[in-house]
């Protein structure tokens, strides 16, 4: 009979521990807005939770069932974006966001054929530790392919964690610190009534999406369905800057969770390698962008988010924040998604056969 209260306890505590954790990320948000840091809202709270985590003051896992609202709210205000004009500017650009997608496919492969014997990786496990897709999606094709998914894991969440750090830094680097820059939206009123329409499309298509299988259901349907809306001239207004922050703030926080220092602590050699490979793939990435750019005659900042090897929300916001056209560097990320996520599995399935094929000759003749 001491189970229910004892459980309800058990549950009340992990809650309060929770919003704690959410809390002091949202804390680090608004500092980072005050000392001007690009994308404040998600930085913040990923510096400051994965500091809690790692220094062991407040390690806490934030549920993955909380991280499709950051992702369903931020690619609902992306597809609003995507008017008439938008997309014949993507069409128009069509050869340059291909060419974009097949060079940083060459930097992935380049980039691991380096690193995977350093890192102690097997060759498959360095693919699929540098592809750009989610940490859940690459383990899953690593179990699936019989790989040991735990390097594949971190080191996905170091990339994820890296890019959002190093990119926005390194152009506020290179264009010059800015004094102040304010929020987006914040003349955005507040109407419940259209920020809860907006979640209900963004929602629904992201299920629609789930039961489809279509890969990155969590943005893709979302993005999907406002952008039919803008395009059709039947676009709902945009989330208020709370909101908005709110959602950065979530992403942040489940950054900064997926750190834990035993791990950390037991893989030094791995960490130091997966941060040198990807601050290489970043390098070789953003050099190749810049000039497919030139080459094209365009902004090579536009062309570095497009190319980077981070998630589609991520660059969507840094790009939104740095005053780039986000519908379009959403655009280069679903066109290398939809490349690339279709062709994953049987890359590393090769990759996977090779390497057994290779090393059972070697055992035969020990």
């Amino acid at each position: 009979m001491t189970d229910g209260p004892a459980s309800s306890g058990a549950a009340l505590r992990r809650f309060l521990r929770l919003a704690l954790f959410i809390g002091l990320g949202a804390c680090g948000g608004w500092l980072f807005q005050r000392i001007g840091s690009p994308l404040p809202w998600m930085i913040g709270p990923l510096v400051v939770t994965a500091l809690l985590c790692l220094t062991g003051a407040l390690p806490t896992q934030v549920p993955n069932r909380l991280r499709p609202f950051g992702q369903v709210v931020v690619a609902s205000q992306v597809g609003l974006t995507f008017t008439s004009e938008t997309l014949h500017v993507v069409l128009e650009l069509g050869p340059v966001i291909l060419g974009t997608a097949m060079m940083t496919l060459v930097c992935i492969l380049l980039v691991t054929l380096a690193f995977s014997r350093w890192s102690g990786m097997t060759l498959a496990q360095g693919f699929l530790a540098n592809v750009p897709t989610s940490p859940v999606e690459a383990a899953a094709m690593a179990v699936e392919n019989r790989v040991d998914p735990v390097p594949v894991i971190f080191s996905q969440t170091l990339r994820l964690s890296a890019v959002v750090l190093v990119l926005p830094f390194g152009l506020f680097a290179l264009e010059g610190w800015p004094a102040g820059r304010g929020m987006p939206y914040t003349d955005v009123p507040i109407q419940p009534l259209n920020i809860v329409l907006l979640l209900a499309c963004g929602f629904a298509a992201m299920h629609l999406f789930r039961w489809l299988r279509i890969p990155n259901p969590n943005f893709l349907g979302p993005l999907a369905a406002t952008a039919t809306l803008a395009v059709s001239g039947y676009g709902l207004p945009p989330y208020p800057a709370v909101i908005l922050s709110a959602a950065q703030v979530v992403l942040g926080c489940w950054l900064g969770s997926t750190f834990r220092r035993e791990l950390v602590a037991r893989a030094g050699r791995l960490t130091l390698t997966c941060l040198v490979s990807i601050l290489t793939l970043l390098a070789a990435c953003s050099l190749g962008a810049a000039g497919i750019a030139q080459l094209a005659g365009m902004d090579w900042r536009l062309l570095v988010l497009g190319a980077a090897p981070g998630g589609v929300t991520e660059m969507a916001l840094t790009a939104k924040f740095l005053g780039q056209n986000a519908t379009i560097v959403t655009a280069f990320h679903l066109t290398r998604i939809f490349i690339f996520m279709p062709n994953i599995p049987w890359i590393v399935a090769v990759i996977a056969r090779y390497e057994r094929r290779r090393l059972r000759p070697e055992s035969e003749d020990k």
